[in-house]
């Protein structure tokens, strides 16, 4: 009897065995969501909108939208596999992730094929670049522009000790190279004062006139709405930013190299002049992401 029992158990535990293995390997091959983590601006949540339509038109993958986090935090998370994508820019990946410069860049070398030869130790990789150029720009106010007549970053230095730089406050931090600190000293400016302000909030402390001169994006359709005027960088301080997606290798192992190839739809697609209109809809006319990302998708014939 107690054999019986025994051989019953034993049995019982091969079999509960066998379907735990079973359903891992369920998982490993396609089950569960791919998360993309949100951008906080318009640009890259547009981007991240169009992805998870184009995966989900084209694949059976789900596609799980992650809460918005800084640029980072973002690269952190998927760097400890706790997220499987983002939107991002090679020049961001060059110098606040892997805190290089353009002139570690062997000769011949692109930004974005230097980034994934580095990103490789990790099982990282930047996707085909989607077309975007948003590097950073100083811009000053209408009222600046009348006062001072300015055209190059240069120039600022002269007046910098009667203008007040206001900016995010990642601008501000000593993550990366592409900052405050070294910016200013690069140009040798001195400003009257520095002011910090929320992504939100920043055209209008532009309007109001609480700051004078600024950061921008070079595809942000505010900058349009609020005059700015946007300076030569004539030391070529601010590298190019190439948008392109971030994501962790093993994600086609587990879904299969069509997923690459969806993933990379937009390669091209979103130069700036586009890119900006994208997000002028956006955050001039209030449009929702979504469905300025849908039209675009169906102005392409992307959709199926």
């Amino acid at each position: 009897m107690k054999k019986t029992m025994r051989k019953a158990m034993s049995k019982i535990c091969l079999v509960l065995a066998l379907l735990l293995l079973l359903s891992a390997c369920g998982a490993s091959s396609g089950s569960g969501k791919l998360r993309i983590i949100d951008s906080r601006i318009s640009e890259g949540k547009l981007i991240i909108a169009m992805v998870k339509m184009l995966i989900e038109d084209r694949t059976d993958v789900k596609v799980e939208i992650m809460d918005e986090m800084s640029a980072v935090n973002s690269y952190n998370e998927i760097l400890r596999g706790n997220a499987d994508a983002f939107n991002t820019y090679d020049g961001t990946a060059l110098t606040t992730f892997l805190h290089y410069d353009v002139e570690d860049l062997p000769a011949g070398s692109s930004i974005h094929e230097f980034v994934n030869e580095k990103l490789a130790k990790d099982k990282l990789e930047l996707l085909k670049k989607l077309g975007n150029n948003n590097t950073y720009a100083i811009a000053v106010t209408p009222a600046v522009m009348e006062k001072y007549s300015l055209k190059t970053i240069s120039e600022l230095a002269e007046c910098a000790p009667e203008l007040v730089f206001g900016a995010e406050h990642d601008f501000f931090t000593e993550e990366g190279n592409i900052k405050f600190g070294p910016f200013s000293k690069e140009y040798n400016l001195t400003f009257k004062d520095t002011y910090r302000v929320d992504l939100g909030l920043k055209y209008a402390a532009l309007s109001s006139e609480e700051m004078d001169v600024t950061v921008v994006y070079t595809t942000d359709g505010l900058n349009l709405k609020t005059d700015l005027t946007i300076l030569e960088d004539d030391k070529g301080f601010f590298p190019d930013y190439f948008g392109a997606l971030m994501v962790r290798s093993e994600i086609f192992e587990k879904y299969g190299e069509e997923l690459r190839d969806v993933m990379n739809l937009l390669e091209g697609l979103l130069p700036n002049d586009e890119m900006t209109k994208l997000t002028y809809a956006v955050d001039i006319e209030m449009r929702d992401i979504n469905e300025v990302a849908k039209e675009f998708l169906l102005e392409k014939g992307l959709l199926k």
